[in-house]
């Protein structure tokens, strides 16, 4: 992922996410809880934020990071429960720190047949613990921020990177100033590189699967999807 301060751009995969109805719980409001909390809450998405802390719980209503934030503890079935924490689309579980309240909680939500569970994890051990009492996707995000730090020194020209798979992405770049003026089919992305364009455009105006004869502008973005490596040989 790019880095969020003062950039110029408007996301693409913002754009395609803006405006679902989903609802989001979030438990755990530490560093990484509030983060999420914050942005899911600029999204204008209906977010609930819960810990065991209540300075915690009441620090985030005070600065407006949340709309609604209760306190409880997450081991406790009956108390998420009641909170309406298993009524949620999704449940993310920030309680990084805490092996076994992050266990007994990520079991807690899944057991209770919240859809889709999303767990921070500390350790790799930690991950493989999670997943194997079902949570949907397990985040280590002080990895994952050292290896988007890496991809902003190396690449600054990559906007936005979604990572399907370890060897597949789709990204979202600023046009090379060596691509300026020239089509699709001229770059041969498809054959020199093995990529695919997605879109074209700029802010919300976004030309979805474009022609091959749609030149490509300085300014511009462009989104592809391919093997992360050939992505990486693009001249960013």
């Amino acid at each position: 992922m790019s880095n969020p301060v003062n950039r110029p751009y408007l996301s693409f995969f913002r754009n395609l996410n803006a405006g679902g109805a989903r609802q989001f719980a979030v438990i755990g409001l530490g560093r990484f809880g509030r983060a999420v909390c914050e942005t899911l809450h600029r999204s204008g998405y209906e977010v609930l934020g819960t810990d065991v802390d209540e300075k915690r719980v009441a620090d985030i209503l005070a600065s407006g990071m949340c709309a609604h934030a209760i306190e409880l503890d997450s081991t406790d079935p009956l108390a998420l429960k009641e909170a309406g924490v298993f009524e949620f689309d999704t449940v993310i579980v920030a309680i990084g720190n805490y092996l076994q309240e992050s266990i007994i909680t990520t079991l807690n939500v899944k057991e209770a047949g919240v859809a889709h569970v999303v767990a921070k994890a500390s350790s790799d051990v930690h991950a493989k613990l999670l997943q194997k009492v079902g949570a949907d996707q397990v985040v280590l995000p002080e990895y994952e921020a050292g290896c988007t730090l890496a991809r902003t020194l190396t690449k600054p020209g990559i906007l936005d990177r979604f990572d399907l798979d370890p060897e597949h992405s789709i990204v979202e770049l600023k046009v090379p100033d060596s691509f300026h003026g020239k089509t699709i089919v001229e770059l041969r992305l498809r054959s020199d590189y093995g990529l695919n364009v997605l879109a074209i455009g700029q802010a919300q105006n976004f030309d979805i699967n474009p022609k091959p004869e749609r030149k490509l502008c300085k300014g511009d973005m462009l989104v592809v999807i391919g093997n992360t490596v050939d992505i990486d040989r693009l001249p960013l």
